[in-house]
């Protein structure tokens, strides 16, 4: 019985139908605490829910504040969608939407147990794999995001584990249809959520690196998976440029999120107004149009950093702190607060970093093969977020590499594959 208990707790599809069971538990608990009138509405107000509605009344992609403002290219396209085929079969903001939203948040969230299961068991061996699963499909963050945000952040970490799986088994094949695969699971990822793309040069080069081939095949097979990534694409990017004239290859609101962690609120010494409203967003965005809203904001943001480099700098810094422990001011946060929850978070957000950082070094001492991509998601993935602004949900796609890396902490050594 113990060999057989043992067996099935290392089963990963038993892991994954734990992580979905914790997950649901959470939901059920937390939505019972809060109004359903609040539920039915509250957590869809933000620019993909107000999309997903336009899209479900058959407006097309647009209303990003929920007015007829016009073609949107704000987001990428495949979570409102998703978000708008939930509108359609349950209700636009109504509670089984809310419900069927964060349930789908929850299945994509407890399946990134399966790829992230299968990359680390190709790290170092079952036992890996097993931990980290397990460390997945448990942590706190992975059993919150999915409730706290409807939004593409659940779907973005499972597409995280599984490019990376797919990216540490590309080597070992020599079929031209699995390099067609790997090109459709990065088109769809880009798709979602673009900020991935940053992994993409990183994780795609070392593959094609490490093929067993001659340089005249590794060319061919690297071309036909840019080709399908780029033709993937394209329909997107062109709809882009009909719509705003300019190339918007996946979406256009990074001078808003630049913006919104750089400005004259941040400065202590500005005499500007230091609030930023909604009200006065959606207005400014609804007279000037996409284009010119997003130029004024580049430009303001820009003419912020120029002016105040130091500053600038140490709103670096403080994202820095707030990307990996939640807040950019944890030591204060976790005496003041009293919230059992918030200091936990914290707590846990503390050791997981030094855990992580352990991992790191473990891979690197090591010599481990598969130090580069792994390493890439904590290195690369969050450095867009410390130029503009951030927060554990703009992390949370990479946190099941990061349950990986903690694993890699509390293995022995020797069982990482070289």
């Amino acid at each position: 019985m113990r060999t057989k208990l043992l067996r099935l707790l290392a089963a990963p599809w038993f892991i994954t139908a734990a992580a979905l069971l914790f997950r649901i538990l959470y939901l059920v608990y937390r939505a019972h605490l809060i109004p359903a009138e609040v539920l039915a509405s509250a957590p869809f107000e933000n620019e993909v829910g107000n999309i997903a509605a336009a899209l479900a009344r058959g407006d097309g992609f647009c209303c990003v504040f929920r007015q007829p403002t016009g073609p949107t290219a704000w987001v990428a396209p495949i979570y409102p969608l998703l978000l708008a085929a939930v509108f359609r079969l349950f209700g636009t903001f109504t509670l089984p939407s809310f419900y069927a939203a964060v349930a789908l948040n929850a299945v994509f969230s407890s399946l990134a147990c399966i790829p992230l299961y299968s990359a680390a068991r190709r790290v170092g061996g079952s036992s890996l794999a097993v931990r980290a699963a397990w460390l997945w499909a448990l942590s706190p963050t992975g059993l919150i995001i999915p409730y706290a945000w409807i939004w593409d952040t659940s779907l973005a970490a499972f597409l995280a584990a599984l490019l990376l799986w797919l990216t540490l088994r590309l080597p070992d094949t020599a079929l031209l249809r699995d390099y067609v695969i790997y090109g459709f699971a990065w088109a769809f990822a880009l798709l979602t959520n673009p900020s991935l793309g940053a992994l993409l040069p990183f994780l795609f080069d070392w593959a094609v690196f490490r093929m067993p081939a001659q340089s005249s095949v590794k060319v061919k097979f690297a071309s036909v998976t840019l080709a399908v990534i780029l033709l993937c694409c394209l329909p997107w990017t062109i709809r882009n440029y009909a719509y705003f004239h300019r190339l918007i290859p996946l979406r256009s609101n990074f001078a808003f999120e630049f913006w919104s962690g750089n400005n004259e609120i941040f400065n202590p010494n500005s005499r500007a107004v230091n609030r930023i409203t909604r009200y006065e967003q959606t207005h400014l965005y609804a007279s000037l149009g996409e284009n010119s809203f997003f130029d004024d904001k580049w430009q303001k943001a820009s003419s912020f950093v120029r002016s105040n480099p130091g500053l600038y700098l140490q709103l670096c810094a403080q994202r820095v702190l707030a990307t990996w422990l939640g807040s950019d001011s944890p030591w204060e946060d976790f005496r003041l607060t009293d919230s059992s929850l918030a200091r936990f978070l914290l707590a846990w957000n503390a050791l997981t970093l030094f855990l992580m950082v352990a991992g790191l070094i473990r891979l690197f001492q090591q010599r481990s093969a598969n130090f580069l991509p792994i390493a890439s998601f904590p290195l690369i993935f969050p450095l867009a977020f410390y130029l503009a602004h951030t927060s554990l949900r703009h992390r949370h796609p990479i946190d099941p590499v990061i349950a990986l890396l903690v694993a890699i902490a509390i293995v022995p050594p020797q069982t990482l594959s070289k």
